[in-house]
């Protein structure tokens, strides 16, 4: 069973990946597989922000009927 990252580590992996590539002595095969590998970490820190954004953020209609962000209050 693979360790589920969290954001702080998967940014941490995301950036020796982008050194790795940048770099362009890996072999071809090697390079795609970090490509995937940064695609997926990608995805799952999109997939973290967005959660973490959700937790912090609510939706309420204003006095004009358009939507209003405002904080998230836990009752």
């Amino acid at each position: 069973m693979e360790k589920k990252l969290t954001f702080e580590e998967a940014m941490a992996r995301l950036d020796e990946i982008v050194i790795a590539l940048e770099r362009g002595d890996a072999p071809l095969e090697q390079s795609l597989t970090l490509f995937e590998e940064g695609t997926a970490l990608i995805k799952s820190c999109g997939k973290l922000l967005d959660t973490a954004e959700q937790k912090v953020v609510k939706l309420r209609k204003g006095d004009d009927g358009e939507p209003v962000e405002s904080l998230f209050d836990v009752e």
